[in-house]
């Protein structure tokens, strides 16, 4: 009787993912440009994963009679003033570029989330204090704060990824702190705390859940401006450092080429461009799905 029991609750949850699958494969149809950025991310996904296998050389290989040249079909994006396959390089950098991109959103998903909660369910003195000091960070601008504190912290691509994530991590305080103090007045949490639920329980199994949906979205979004800053913070010598291939330190060498080298800074610049409109089509369109006044239901 138990083996006919999970074979059903099995068989009830394949139907379940495929009725879901559905369901984003039709609202997906819908919005075009939310396959277009779909197709984007796919596409820098497989270039992370599989760089080794796309890339056609060594990206930090020196070829110095091979300098500077234009893209042909044995270096489809010219090279580099060492000889370095631009192409190979590019690909490579996806990993440095987008991979810290999403490190600094999981990191200040992860920390605003947490203390943004905590402050709406503790509430008083606590929730002043730290709402206070979440308006004086977002008063600054945020590339402005961001290059200070890579300053600070020292050149590198981890410093510069810690000083972004420091400069997100406000806006996702209040998201969050927003979302719970709208949920904490709602009938199933009143209910819970009546039965003598703690915080820390009501925040894991009741208040989480529910606000995850604004706090996934505003991360999509947020990728696409974090590969920019990210990217800046490379170009001005605070990010990733040589022989490092990162899309912005790729363009900050090769506006030095710009003149007579144009496809330089032209390729790694279109990455980053494409990139960040991918991160932002999919943005707009999990909002539009996970947002039934948009029509996405």
């Amino acid at each position: 009787m138990s083996v006919a029991s999970s074979t059903t609750q099995s068989v009830a949850a394949a139907a379940g993912w495929k009725s879901q699958l559905h369901f984003f494969w039709y609202l997906t149809r819908r919005s075009p440009l939310t396959l277009v950025g779909a197709v984007i991310i796919l596409m820098v996904i497989v270039m992370i994963v599989a760089a080794p296998l796309i890339a056609p050389y060594n990206p930090d290989k020196l070829m110095l009679s091979a300098r500077l040249q234009p893209p042909s079909a044995l270096h489809w994006f010219g090279t580099d003033e060492v000889g370095r396959d631009l192409f190979s390089r590019i690909i490579y950098g996806s990993r440095a570029s987008c991979v810290a991109a999403f490190m600094i959103v999981l990191i200040s998903v992860s920390i605003g989330v947490i203390i943004g909660c905590m402050s709406a369910i503790l509430g008083g003195r606590i929730d002043t204090a730290i709402m206070r000091l979440m308006d004086v960070i977002m008063a600054l601008p945020a590339l402005v704060l961001a290059m200070a504190l890579a300053a600070a912290l020292g050149p590198s691509l981890v410093n510069s990824m810690l000083a972004v994530a420091m400069v997100r991590i406000p806006a996702y305080v209040r998201l969050a702190r927003g979302q719970t103090l709208s949920l904490r007045e709602r009938v199933f949490v009143k209910a819970a705390r009546t039965f003598g639920a703690s915080p820390l329980y009501i925040l894991r199994w009741h208040v989480l859940p529910n606000a995850m949906s604004p706090i996934i979205v505003q991360a999509t979004l947020d990728l696409g401006g974090i590969v920019l800053i990210a990217a800046a913070l490379s170009f001005i010598g605070l990010g990733a450092q040589p022989p490092t291939s990162e899309w912005g330190a790729l363009v900050s060498t090769g506006r030095n080429y710009i003149l007579d080298q144009w496809w330089y800074c032209t390729f790694p610049g279109l990455a980053i461009l494409i990139t960040a409109m991918g991160c932002n089509l999919l943005g707009d369109g999990i909002r539009d799905m996970l947002d039934p006044r948009l029509g996405g239901r």
